[in-house]
């Protein structure tokens, strides 16, 4: 395979996707799994919070109830006679109704002696006077919820303390607290809900920032070497550097490369030149025949190097160009017009008739370089191959499509299909001065415009190189 073919198929893979890129997952869906993570998080978290404080403002709201209710009853006890009277206050139990209907256990202590109520309600110990005392307990097989609360009652010549224990089910509490619960988890459920869609809406937009930077890339042609200015976000900035630096340092690589070819092609071409032209004005000189054959011989090896360092050099510039094409609006009848005028001194040595046929104008937009580079290298060949006192004939059409063909011995068929690898040639090409770069010039030009080379051979004899453009 050719270089430029190698480059092609490099370029095909890489618009195919992630052949030429180790994925590591998506920078996308970690973000989204990231911000949707965390607002379930706080989502739970806000609904253990608003249960919570529901449960605890709650929990005193009841409080409050029980405790003003032992207080009422406290207020109504007093000592008669010597003996502790309580007078149980109907409004006590009343402010205690709940619409679950809880029941309501009391238990009344004198001096740490039972008096009334459930016997089996135990006291709390009561901190202080008229103070208090809260807990959740276990009463006849239901959870409630227990207050203590004691008053020393001092009369004629007695003093004694009583002690109020009041229990209360938790049946309303409890459907209070589920009705509460359930609205904070629609609320919680509502939160993570906004926050997932926040979530993809912030990963699109800082994504997007990355998408559209790819996509300013792969807008640009591969002449554009320009740095990139768009305005991105700071987290961002050190990317755009780095690829800004690649770009320069890609672009002075290039100018390098480019000035070098050039360079190359001067350096390597003159100094054959001048060789060539001592050789030959020393040949007209010899007389021996055997200093002449060895002069002969020196002037065939320097036209297969010039020839050979030519090609190599075009196949470079070709190579170096055929990312870069250097497009414009040119007429091929008139590129190959200008070809053949050139070339025509060429074919009038070797006693060779230059035969043009094409319309009178075929627009087309490509590397004019290239091409001629490309349609030097195929009409060379021919005026090598083709017999003296022969035509080659080069046809345009507006295809477009230029052919070039010889009455020379044509391809061989065995090997027609590999005659444009690179430095391969044919078996009959034997004792003719060439490189075997001609053709793979031709179609690393054809690949580079998207067309194709199609080499044949005539019916009549002879060989037909076609440029389908």
């Amino acid at each position: 395979m050719t270089r430029a073919g190698k480059a092609a198929e490099a370029k095909a893979k890489a618009a195919s996707g992630a052949d030429q890129v180790r994925v590591a997952g998506s920078l996308r869906n970690r973000l989204v799994l990231t911000l949707i993570g965390g607002a379930a998080l706080l989502a739970l978290l806000l609904y253990l919070l608003i249960r919570g404080y529901a449960t605890q403002i709650a929990q005193q709201g009841q409080d409050n109830i029980l405790g003003a209710a032992v207080a009422s009853i406290l207020d109504a006890a007093s000592i008669q006679d010597g003996a502790a009277q309580i007078d149980l206050p109907y409004g006590s139990f009343s402010m205690l109704n709940t619409p679950s209907d809880d029941r309501v256990f009391y238990a009344i202590h004198q001096d740490g002696r039972f008096l009334s109520g459930y016997d089996t309600l135990a006291p709390l110990e009561a901190p202080q006077e008229r103070q208090g005392a809260f807990a959740n307990a276990q009463f006849q097989g239901d959870a409630v919820r227990v207050v203590t609360a004691a008053r020393t009652l001092v009369g004629s010549g007695a003093r004694t303390r009583i002690s109020v224990t009041l229990a209360q089910t938790q049946d309303a509490l409890a459907v209070t607290l589920a009705r509460i619960s359930r609205n904070a988890a629609l609320f919680g459920t509502g939160f993570f809900a906004l926050a997932a869609l926040l979530s993809f809406w912030v990963t699109a937009s800082a994504v997007g920032q990355l998408q559209r930077l790819s996509d300013a890339v792969a807008r640009r042609g591969p002449q554009d070497l320009r740095p990139f200015t768009q305005p991105v976000p700071t987290e961002m900035t050190p990317l755009v550097g780095s690829l800004n630096t690649l770009v320069r340092r890609l672009d002075h690589s290039l100018q390098q490369s480019e000035d070098f070819i050039a360079e190359a092609a001067h350096r390597v071409r003159t100094p054959l030149a001048t060789v060539r032209s001592h050789a030959e004005a020393t040949l007209q000189r010899v007389g021996k025949e055997e200093n002449r054959q060895a002069l002969r011989a020196m002037v065939r090896a320097i036209d297969e190097s010039s020839r050979a360092a030519g090609q190599l050099l075009d196949h470079a510039m070709i190579t170096f160009r055929a990312d870069n094409l250097a497009r414009q609006e040119i007429d091929l009848v008139e590129m190959v017009t200008e070809l053949v005028q050139r070339m025509r001194p060429i074919a009038e040595m070797n006693d060779l008739e230059l035969q043009l046929t094409a319309p009178a104008s075929v627009p087309y937009r490509g590397d004019p370089i290239l091409l001629q580079s490309a349609l030097r290298n195929a009409l060379d060949n021919a005026l090598k191959y083709a017999p003296s006192d022969s035509a080659v004939e080069i046809a345009v059409t507006e295809a477009p499509l230029i052919a070039i063909r010889d009455s020379g011995p044509g391809f061989p068929p065995e090997e027609i299909d590999h005659l444009a690898t690179r430095f391969r040639r044919g078996a009959n090409a034997e004792g003719t001065i060439g490189s075997g770069l001609g053709l793979t010039i031709a179609q690393d030009v054809l690949a580079a415009h998207g067309g194709r080379l199609e080499l044949a051979n005539r019916d009549g004899g002879g060989a037909c190189v076609t440029f389908l453009l």
